[in-house]
């Protein structure tokens, strides 16, 4: 049985600004909790690797279970202190590659082409391309072989402008998921806003906001299964 990749962020404030952001905690905590109760062992890697900044606001949503998760040595040794860097990861490894979420994201995952050669790598070998809420900033720019955005012809969910609207942040984020992912073909579907929501479309299975890492980690298990 393959591991399963989680990629986190290294950025610890909205840029231009002093405000504070980084990962949004449960989606990773929720995510690889389901995962490990399936079975998979977890990785996890950061553009920079190193250290993970959590988002402040996220610890307003945590319950029992992420705090429990979040409290354990592994998670805070091998995913906030010390999450792998790219060259670090082979692959051929895992089963699936997952982005979390957390507007940190909207900064260091678009453009970054160690994390594109993982995920493109995992998926060419039938492995699964996976995230949750704003996550799918990193699957935003991936192109196959024959320089066609992945996600061309696919549909996905991520986090939306209404969800961006009442989160007070749609001026202050570089740019929209919705409107990117259709100018790269995608078919963006999305629900009432901060709804549970995941949708798989192939090999790929993206979750609407941070109520859905644990949708995402269902249809992902019942992919691998």
């Amino acid at each position: 049985m393959k591991k399963i990749l989680i990629v986190l962020t290294n950025v610890s404030h909205y840029a231009n600004t002093h405000d504070a952001t980084g990962l949004w905690l449960g989606e990773a905590t929720e995510f690889a909790e389901e995962m490990q109760k399936a079975g998979y062992a977890i990785d996890y890697v950061s553009p920079k690797g190193g250290f993970v900044p959590l988002d402040p606001r996220s610890m307003k949503y945590v319950d029992d279970s992420i705090m429990k998760f979040y409290e354990t040595t592994d998670f805070k040794k091998r995913a906030l202190a010390n999450s792998l860097s790219p060259q670090d990861v082979n692959p051929d490894d895992y089963s699936a590659i997952y982005y979390t979420g957390g507007h940190g994201v909207m900064w260091d995952f678009p453009n970054n082409p160690e994390l594109q050669k993982i995920a493109l790598s995992i998926y060419n070998h039938s492995g699964y391309i996976t995230s949750v809420c704003h996550g799918v900033a990193g699957l935003l720019n991936i192109k196959d072989g024959n320089d066609n955005y992945l996600i061309s012809g696919k549909k996905i969910t991520g986090f939306t402008t209404a969800e961006e609207i009442i989160a007070g942040k749609k001026s202050v984020v570089p740019f929209l998921n919705r409107p990117v992912a259709k100018s790269h073909g995608a078919t963006f579907v999305k629900k009432r806003a901060y709804s549970t929501f995941a949708i798989q479309d192939g090999r790929l299975i993206t979750g609407q906001n941070p109520f859905s890492a644990r949708a995402v980690a269902a249809k992902l298990i019942q992919a691998l299964n």
